[in-house]
């Protein structure tokens, strides 16, 4: 129960760090950004566990890392696929 709700936390952390990492404004509400992060961290976890590091929900650096790029990425796409650009139109 307990690791599930940290799972939780920190997919939210890596998701606030992720927006706060891409530049732009992001027009995601917090439970977006709560799944992307979840999505981001579970990516990491999937990395990390394959190159031998840890378990896929064990917290380690490499895993965070990868967690917080794939949020990023993550974050980017569900941009794009808004339809919404950060940039202003002219």
């Amino acid at each position: 129960m307990f690791a599930i709700l940290g799972f939780i936390v920190f997919g939210l952390v890596v998701g606030a760090l992720a927006r706060l990492i891409k530049p732009g404004r992001q027009n995601l509400s917090i439970v977006a950004t709560l799944l992307l992060g979840l999505v981001g961290s579970v990516i990491g976890g999937v990395v990390a566990s394959a190159l031998g590091t840890g378990d896929i929900f064990e917290l380690n650096v490499l895993g965070a890392v990868v967690a917080i790029i794939a949020a990023v990425l993550l974050i980017g796409v569900a941009e794009g696929m808004s339809g919404k650009s950060s940039h202003a139109t002219r």
